[in-house]
């Protein structure tokens, strides 16, 4: 049998810093939507991996992102998101216009050598999908859509139009688990039947009718309707099935059958034992609320039964009790293609 990742790997400080330096820092990375970005003169920070960034779209209405750094001595001139024509450091009062340029730098004019277009900030690659920004704080970065692979028209030919997807809410939280263990997680629903039983009764989860194909750096599963899962939820619409996606390394993208909907997040990672989630919700623009309540609260069911899982998981590896563990390699193929791709990318 297949086996997994050294169990070593989701504990070691030094196999994380090698992740962020070869793997999350050249890879493209979700950030935010434009809904955060509604006018010019507007901003909000975000991660790309450990990298902070900032996206911005200044007078011209141009859409840029810059490290999150300010050029003097380092501090992170942005947090949250916000209206405002310049962005200053809290620590000595740099400023820089929403363009990256640097207007004012207090007793600049005592250095002789000073050259404020020397001392703006550093871009970042910045691109969209829909309403989904990207950022890549890597040196040479792909084109987004080489990075997006399949994924932009599979969801098209599901029937879902995401230019037409307006943003409702973001969802945060941090799990006691290595990073690569909640995307192994995503990355599989063979413990659905045991672990989401809501779940399987609405989506039939079964080894014959589950779909898993996977794509360049794209995984995806695919779930039909179970006809008795109409009974436990509202799932007639215009989307007839569901559609999960992964881009690896940390990107999952998720499609509930029924209404137009999906939610997008990074999975993130903090230390060794610790990542950062977010996911952001999107619906139809004429999805009505009642059942947005009833997706949301299946969801954050499936959610707090899958936190419950990847810490159970952590505790077990942390231990340092085995070496590895196996793969059923029908079931968890998608498992086994997300530790080749990490695996290749840390190796020397």
């Amino acid at each position: 049998m297949e086996r997994t990742l050294p169990y070593s790997w989701y504990t070691d400080p030094e196999i994380l810093r090698r992740e962020q330096e070869r793997i999350f820092r050249p890879s493209w990375q979700y950030a935010g939507h434009l809904g955060q970005l509604p006018e010019p003169g507007t901003f909000f920070a975000a991660r790309a991996g450990h990298v902070p960034v900032v996206v911005t779209r200044a007078k011209d209405g141009e859409l840029r992102a810059f490290l999150n750094v300010c050029r003097h001595r380092g501090f992170p001139l942005a947090e949250g998101q916000g209206r405002r024509e310049t962005l200053q450091c809290p620590y000595h009062a740099w400023t820089y216009g929403l363009d990256g340029s640097l207007r004012a730098a207090p007793r600049s004019d005592e250095e002789p050598e000073f050259d404020a277009c020397e001392h703006g900030l550093v871009p970042v690659a910045v691109g969209t999908w829909g309403p989904f920004v990207f950022v890549n704080a890597g040196a040479h970065p792909e084109p987004l859509a080489d990075a997006l692979g399949s994924m932009p028209a599979q969801v098209a030919e599901l029937g879902l139009d995401v230019d037409a997807l307006v943003p409702f809410t973001r969802w945060e939280a941090e799990l006691d688990a290595n990073w690569k263990i909640v995307c192994e997680n995503f990355l599989e629903c063979y413990h659905c039947q045991v672990a989401h039983p809501a779940l399987a009764e609405v989506l039939d989860v079964s080894a014959e009718a589950y779909a898993l194909s996977t794509e360049g750096r794209l995984s995806s599963q695919r779930g039909p309707i179970r006809e008795s899962g109409r009974d436990k939820m509202r799932l007639d619409g215009e989307l007839p099935r569901s559609q999960f996606h992964f881009l690896w390394p940390n990107l999952t993208v998720n499609i509930f059958p029924g209404r137009p909907n999906v939610s997008i997040g990074p999975v993130v990672p903090v230390a060794p034992g610790r990542t950062y989630r977010f996911l952001d919700y999107f619906f139809g623009h004429d999805v009505d609320q009642g059942w947005i309540d009833e997706l949301m609260a299946f969801d954050d069911q499936v959610g707090r039964e899958d936190r419950a899982l990847v810490e159970g998981v952590h505790r077990g590896v942390a231990a340092g009790v085995l070496e590895h563990g196996v793969l059923m390699g029908r079931s968890e193929r998608l498992i086994g293609h997300f530790q080749q791709l990490t695996a290749a990318a840390l190796a020397d």
